[in-house]
């Protein structure tokens, strides 16, 4: 079960997952220091963030779904859990989309009340960590993306054995 979307030998998803990641951060903080600065250029700050980050998250969705579709074997628990992890992923880019859509008229105009924008990034952000911690649960307890796992996981098996 490893990735059969690469560049140089590399899976691409995990490449890029640290670009959205990133960028909601920089969402959240940046109309953080806007809500205590009234600071408009913070605002755009977090506003840029918030559309590179979704645009980010796009780019990674595809290498992240072929993974999924092609890499992990109907039937295996990694499957449902991979799902899972998308659909929280897919999750987090709509409350960020919606975030970036809704204050998309005020990059030239007296920027609104951080509220919302703070809500709605908090809320994408909790998402996007249950999403991650999905994703490394995907790699550490079922070697998703880990060349070489499934023979690795055999020979430890049959040395627990001899052990034993």
């Amino acid at each position: 079960m490893y990735s059969h979307i690469k560049l140089f030998g590399h899976p691409i998803h995990p490449m890029l997952v640290g670009f959205p990641v990133t960028l909601y951060t920089a969402t959240l903080v940046a109309y953080l220091i806007y809500a205590s600065s009234q600071d408009p250029f913070w605002f755009r700050v977090g506003l840029a963030a918030n559309i590179a980050g979704v645009g980010m998250a796009l780019v990674t969705a595809i290498p992240g779904f072929l993974d999924w579709l092609t890499g992990i074997p109907s039937g295996h628990p990694a499957k449902s859990t991979g799902l899972t992890h998308m659909l929280l992923n897919v999750s987090a880019l709509i409350v960020f989309a919606i975030n970036a859509w809704l204050h998309r008229g005020y990059w030239n105009t007296a920027a609104p009340s951080p509220t919302l924008g703070i809500g709605l990034a908090i809320v994408g952000l909790l998402i996007t960590v249950g999403a991650g911690w999905l994703g490394w649960n995907l790699v550490q307890k079922h070697h998703v993306g880990v060349e070489g796992a499934e023979s690795e996981t055999v020979a430890d098996r049959s040395r627990v054995r001899r052990v034993a």
